[in-house]
């Protein structure tokens, strides 16, 4: 069978990654890629293992040969509406914004509009269709209520990159986040794999089934006096990761409405901001990083607590 697509890609499955579903095991090698989008990619025959198609919950086999075509880029059907972009960063290749809290990063059920995906297509004449036609654009997520930075591709060529370096671990992420409680370590590392909750199938959770890998380091910045301020980095980018490890060691995001607490400290939202994005320019190959500030909500609620 021949297969259709922009670019081809093989993996052969080590012996450590045996038995994982061919959906989940080529998600986590392909970040630029959604597992849904991934899935769609396997429902029409476009990736073979060992030369012949595969369902999505196959389960892989060490030695496995398997090569996946990543479809031409799709048409948008998304439409473009005027929204304000606070936009740090941009060129013929690729854009950062700094997304403001309570902005849904692209069109999904219940949020087909007022996205930034909408804001996106009213400014750009042209972006990346790698990930879908509800998502152009977009090689990385950030939550509804995380504010800060993103990468936005406006070409195949950047988007294509810019995943390779998330997948290899080569774009830098900084985060900031107020949690509740005192840690006791001036540093520390979560590594806990994370994956669907067994129960609320609308929740993330540390669990060994059906998991991915994720690391998250920590450090403080300051204590108050029932809480903690802290800058993380993330070593993978899992689905919603910093707030699973932080609940996950007893100290939640504060006013995260799923993991910890909503409303506390009268926050609008999870306290957790992108601040710092660093990488390889996808075309020009110069190393660039971008810094986001607090935003004002969050300033004062650190200064209330001062």
């Amino acid at each position: 069978m021949k297969l259709l697509g922009t670019e081809s890609i093989k993996l052969i499955v080590e012996e450590e990654n045996k038995k994982e579903r061919l959906d989940a095991y080529l998600a986590a090698r392909m970040e630029g890629l959604s597992r849904s989008y991934i899935q769609r990619i396997i429902d029409e025959d476009s990736a073979l293992v060992n030369g012949k198609p595969a369902k999505r919950n196959y389960r892989v086999a060490a030695g496995d040969e398997i090569v996946i075509a990543i479809p031409a880029a799709q048409p948008l059907n998304v439409e473009p509406e005027d929204i304000p972009l606070d936009i740090v960063y941009e060129d013929d290749d690729l854009l950062i914004v700094n997304k403001p809290a309570g902005m849904v990063v692209h069109p999904a059920p219940g949020n087909y509009s007022g996205t930034l995906v909408n804001a996106l297509l009213a400014h750009c004449e042209r972006l990346s269709g790698i990930n879908g036609a509800y998502r152009p654009g977009i090689v990385h997520r950030i939550d509804k209520d995380t504010t800060g930075l993103l990468a936005v591709a406006k070409n195949e060529r950047a988007h294509r990159e810019l995943a390779r370096q998330l997948k290899d671990h080569h774009i830098s992420r900084k985060y900031i986040a107020l949690v509740s409680g005192i840690i006791a370590e001036d540093a520390g590392i979560v590594d806990a794999p994370i994956g669907r909750h067994p129960v609320n199938r609308k929740k993330m959770a540390v669990v060994t089934k059906n998991s991915r890998k994720a690391v998250t380091h920590f450090s403080v910045i300051k204590r108050y006096s029932r809480f903690t301020l802290l800058e993380l980095r993330l070593e993978t980018g899992r689905t919603h990761q910093i707030r699973v490890h932080m609940a996950y060691i007893g100290h939640p995001v504060v006013g995260d409405p799923v993991y910890g607490k909503e409303g506390e400290l009268g926050s609008g939202g999870q306290l957790l901001h992108a601040a710092e994005l660093g990488f390889i320019h996808p075309v020009k190959g110069v190393y660039m990083k971008f810094e986001a500030p607090i935003p004002e909500e969050f300033q004062r609620i650190l200064n209330e607590l001062e």
